[in-house]
């Protein structure tokens, strides 16, 4: 005696069906944006207009560019590792600070930056750009 349930011609669920798992994800996108906007308010504020002008000094700029052949230039002026060392210790010594701009090539090696920032960190020179195009 055998028993049988269902119809022959049924065939079992060979796949999962995925729309219900696609509305929970949806839903929890939804309010997952919904709370990041909540959670940063922004604060509306009405500045007050001066006539007041800012008088920017012109500051002392070095330039200090690295090659792609780990060559240092001061500058226009090809110098070497100690030459930069003396006179990062002379700018820093100086009663105002300059700004350093540092080029560097793309190329180049990141252990001749990390020397170049080690030297004006020594020196004592805290205002260091990077310039890019």
């Amino acid at each position: 005696m055998a028993f049988q349930l269902g119809d022959d011609d049924t065939q079992s669920m060979n796949e999962m069906n995925l729309i219900p798992l696609i509305d929970v994800m949806l839903v929890l996108m939804i309010i997952f944006l919904l709370t990041a906007t909540v959670l940063n308010p922004t604060v509306p504020l009405d500045l007050p207009q001066t006539s007041a002008q800012v008088n920017e000094t012109p500051e002392e700029v070095i330039q200090i560019s690295i090659d792609k052949d780990a060559g240092l230039f001061w500058d226009d002026e090809a110098i070497t590792m100690e030459e930069l060392n003396s006179r990062l210790s002379l700018e820093g010594q100086a009663d105002d600070e300059p700004s350093i701009h540092l080029r560097a090539d793309k190329d180049s090696k990141y252990d001749t930056v990390a020397q170049v920032l080690a030297a004006a960190s020594t020196a004592g020179l805290t205002k260091i750009a990077f310039v890019n195009e």
